[in-house]
Parts: C-alpha cells; sequence; structure tokens
C-alpha cells in the first residue's frame, strides 16, 4: 500500500443493510478517515500484495433522518480486517464486532492523491 489519500465504500454482507463512504489517509503504517456521519483511525501490516490491519469506528454527527438507524447505534467499535492492493487500489474483507454481535463487511479503496 502507498502512502495517501484514498477514497473508501463499504459494504455490510450476509444480509445486513448497510453501506458507508468516506475518505482515509494511509501513512507508514497508520490510517485515519471519516465520511459525514463517522471516523475510524487503526493501523496496518503490508505483505507482497496483502495487508491486514484494525481500526475503531465512533460516531461524531447524528444522523438527520430520525427514521434512520445506525448499525452501531451510536457506540464505538473495533473491526479486523485483511485483503488485497495493487497499482492504486486495494480491497478488503472484515468483521466488525458490535456489542455482542459480529458483522462482516467488505470495503475498496482507491487511492485519490499522493502524501
Amino acid at each position: 500500500m502507498k502512502n495517501g489519500l484514498y477514497s473508501v465504500h463499504i459494504f455490510l454482507l450476509d444480509g445486513v443493510k448497510g453501506r458507508d463512504s468516506g475518505v482515509l489517509i494511509l501513512r507508514d503504517g497508520v490510517f485515519l478517515g471519516g465520511g459525514p456521519y463517522f471516523w475510524s483511525s487503526g493501523a496496518y501490516t503490508v505483505g507482497n500484495g496483502t495487508w491486514k490491519g484494525y481500526l475503531s469506528t465512533s460516531q461524531h454527527t447524528p444522523f438527520p433522518d430520525p427514521f434512520v438507524r445506525p448499525i452501531f447505534g451510536g457506540q464505538e467499535v473495533t473491526s479486523g480486517f485483511s485483503g488485497t492492493f495493487a497499482d492504486d487500489r486495494a480491497e478488503v474483507f472484515g468483521t466488525t464486532l458490535v456489542g455482542n454481535r459480529s458483522m462482516s463487511f467488505r470495503a475498496t479503496l482507491k487511492r485519490l492523491a499522493d502524501l
């Protein structure tokens, strides 16, 4: 993974409806980023075309629509992931622990700019 600014698109799996998008700054094994409602920080390690890591995610802004229920319920959650990368793109699969429930996700990243 090259250092840089990345767009990220996250999709929940296993029949759970949910998605999110935002940006991440990846730099020398750590990252920080977010979107309009959530922010995340974490760390990663890189192998030969593979990477893995963990992150913590918190909600910073409530949803404006009272009928939208956040999957994380406003609590901080922890996730682990692993995946592959090539050139300016990456894909990961991971698991988020929400209370005592685990949720699987898939995320795609695209590098937007160098740092």
